[in-house]
């Protein structure tokens, strides 16, 4: 197969959007796993492969993600997911563990998380059809709120957290603000309820180890406007398209009239396209 040569900056952009960009909103992947696949060189444009993320496409353009074309694009949608513990939030796993997309119900299409939740964390994650909109929904830039309930052992004072507003940095890592409120005393744990807006890799472990606590337990309950509420372990439950509208700004083309609808967990796990 033919190479695409790469954009030259002696040369105009081409109009259109970022391949990348146009694959995560297929629901094929998110744009990150989507630049992956192009740097494996298995995304061809015309019948000539792509070498770049940066490559440019119309939408008259061909394009074929390991060989398939993409798929129509359907509708934006989003569910609230009670992840349980013990599940990875991930579509591969090198180990063979289970993972967040293996339990889901069969009846669910292809979707991709918005921002992950560790193997031993729980609560309230987001899914959605929409590669693009994941990744615009785990952009600081939302402003939105992340909020976790968080039982650590050890013991702290209200004012030692009350620092934590100003940001911290451990181990060469700068974190942003962080509001931490002691909830109770339970024995030689405390819960305290967790709000941040940027969510790093295992920020909430980290910085309250740092601060001589070991997290073992913690629960997302929100995430911007989007609550687990009363969700068990497991389920699953549509956002309806109103809400969409409402909270996303997403056109009325996007996001037609369909109610909620939730789905409760089942052993008849939907074997997925892999990409």
């Amino acid at each position: 197969m033919n190479k695409l040569p790469e954009p030259s900056k002696d040369k105009p952009v081409k109009k259109g959007e970022r391949i990348a960009k146009v694959i995560a909103r297929a629901g094929v992947c998110s744009r990150r796993d989507a630049e992956r696949l192009i740097g494996e060189g298995k995304v061809s444009v015309n019948g000539k492969q792509v070498t770049t993320p940066a490559f440019f496409v119309a939408e008259t353009d061909k394009i074929l993600v390991n060989r398939k074309p993409l798929p129509q694009k359907s509708e934006t949608r989003l569910w609230c997911y009670h992840k349980p513990r013990g599940l990875l939030t991930s579509h591969h796993d090198p180990q063979g563990r289970k993972t967040v997309f293996d339990a889901l119900p069969a009846a669910l299409p292809r979707l991709v998380s918005v921002g992950r939740l560790d193997l031993n964390s729980e609560g309230l994650l987001l899914l959605t059809n929409d590669g693009e909109l994941s990744r615009r929904l785990e952009l600081p830039a939302t402003g939105w709120s992340r909020r976790y309930r968080v039982r650590a052992h050890g013991t702290i004072e209200q004012p030692d957290l009350d620092k934590l507003a100003k940001g911290i940095e451990v181990d060469g890592v700068k974190y942003g603000s962080i509001e931490a409120k002691i909830d109770r005393v339970q024995g030689h744990n405390v819960w305290m309820t967790v709000s941040l807006r940027e969510g790093k890799n295992r920020e909430i472990r980290k910085v309250l180890e740092h601060l001589g606590l070991k997290v073992n337990r913690l629960i997302r309950i929100s995430y911007g406007p989007f609550q687990l509420a009363q969700l068990k372990p497991g389920d699953v439950k549509e956002v309806s398209q109103r809400i969409l509208r409402d909270q996303l700004g997403l056109p009325q083309a996007d996001a037609k009239k369909n109610p909620p609808r939730k789905t409760k967990r089942g052993s008849n796990a939907h074997r997925r396209r892999k990409v």
